[in-house]
């Protein structure tokens, strides 16, 4: 009489499981890859976007929430409407409000040289500034210094970081303004909240009105207080235009940038998607390898059972190398999936941001996509009678 099989500790399962892998360590790791290019794209998909929300706070904590901006809109009659030249000093009197500058379209035209067409502007608009407006903006100097109460009345000109890139100048060059050379005196770095002013040379008030500017601002910048934000946006046309508050556009420049951050990351239930394919296929690589193994392996298995392993213990074999198969490609992919998640991050100068649900994840989901594709070849292979696969 066979004495009883004993059962086998999960360390003897696991050991049974690797055998199949070291014997056939080529085809292990081509089975592998396929899951690891899953989990590696799940990573990235869930931790780039973490990275780029983690980016967007940290840059809207430097460049404040509390900029508010107000442009004229139309009238009644469908008109364009214009903002009265007295509305920066009114919009200063609502008390939550910090700081209030402007800037004024100017019809003129900049060009490199006197020599280039009148009409080859490279999207360059004319704005008259406030001195004040780098305070309110926030905005720091690339090269040069902004306008003073000194430059602003002269032929002085400060330029965007886009403007200066179109036109191919920098601080202490002399540009083509409307009949005028003008100097540069500046350059501004990139201003993510008022991209406007970054394709835009900046003149001073004083000497836009000799070049015809009639004083009235197109666009005012409010910095009010963190809590009052919205209070005060619910006044400021009212305030600054109040013989037609509906003709004033008040907007709130730190909900358009998060919504064009969140237009960058809003393809990500895409590549998700994509990388749940990659993962279907990688497991239905793996089940195919777990499928030859068991034909190939049949003399084994009668052998086995012939020794007295139980259906059970043959199952729990063929499985475990399917999980272990699986768990290979998922740690592989976790670890591909974050130097790309770094690499993407150091490019974009985010900070590399890693959800431990994309990490632990990934790991856990290899592992369940191991057990399904292991499934049917361990069944396969408990099935089989030791006469049947020794014949």
């Amino acid at each position: 009489m066979l004495p009883r099989p004993r059962r086998l500790g999960p360390a003897d399962v696991g050991r049974l499981g690797a055998h199949g892998m070291r014997t056939r360590p080529l085809r292990a790791v081509l089975s592998a890859l396929g899951i690891g290019i899953g989990i590696a794209a799940m990573v990235a998909v869930i931790s780039i976007p973490a990275s780029s929300q983690q980016a967007l706070r940290d840059q809207l904590a430097t460049l404040g929430t509390n900029l508010l901006t107000a442009a004229p809109g139309q009238t009644i009659m469908g008109d364009d409407a214009s903002l009265p030249p007295t509305a920066v000093p009114m919009a200063a009197r609502i008390g939550p409000v910090t700081a209030v500058s402007a800037t004024g379209t100017v019809d003129a035209t900049i060009r490199r040289t006197d020599r280039v067409p009148v009409e080859e502007t490279s999207g360059v608009a004319v704005l008259a500034a406030r001195t004040d407006l780098p305070r309110v903006l926030r905005a720091t100097m690339h090269d040069g210094r902004f306008l003073s109460d000194v430059t602003e009345h002269f032929p002085a000109v400060v330029l965007g970081s886009v403007a200066a890139t179109r036109l191919g100048v920098g601080a202490g060059d002399q540009v083509w303004l409307d009949g005028r050379w003008f100097t540069v005196t500046g350059v501004l770095d990139a201003m993510p909240l008022a991209p406007e002013i970054e394709r835009a040379a900046l003149i001073g008030w004083p000497a836009a009105r000799d070049l015809g500017f009639d004083g009235h601002p197109t666009t005012i910048y409010v910095r009010a207080d963190d809590a009052s934000v919205e209070d005060v946006r619910s006044v400021l046309g009212a305030t600054i235009n109040p013989s037609a508050p509906g003709a004033v556009r008040v907007s709130r420049p730190s909900e358009a940038l998060a919504a064009k951050r969140f237009t960058e990351t809003s393809f990500s239930a895409l590549f998700l998607g994509l990388g749940g394919v990659a993962l279907l296929v990688g497991g239905v690589g793996v089940a195919n390898t777990m499928v030859i193994s068991v034909l190939e392996r049949r003399r084994e298995i009668g052998l086995r059972r012939a020794l007295g392993a139980s259906r059970r213990q043959v199952r729990g074999q063929f499985l475990a190398e399917s999980v272990l198969l699986s768990l290979l490609g998922g740690v592989v992919g976790v670890l591909v999936g974050v130097g790309v998640t770094a690499g993407y991050a150091l490019v974009r100068d985010w900070p590399a941001v890693f959800p431990p649900v994309a990490l632990l994840g990934g790991v856990a989901v290899a592992a369940v996509v191991g057990a399904l594709a292991g499934a049917y070849p361990a069944m396969r292979a408990a099935r089989l009678s030791p006469t049947e696969a020794l014949a």
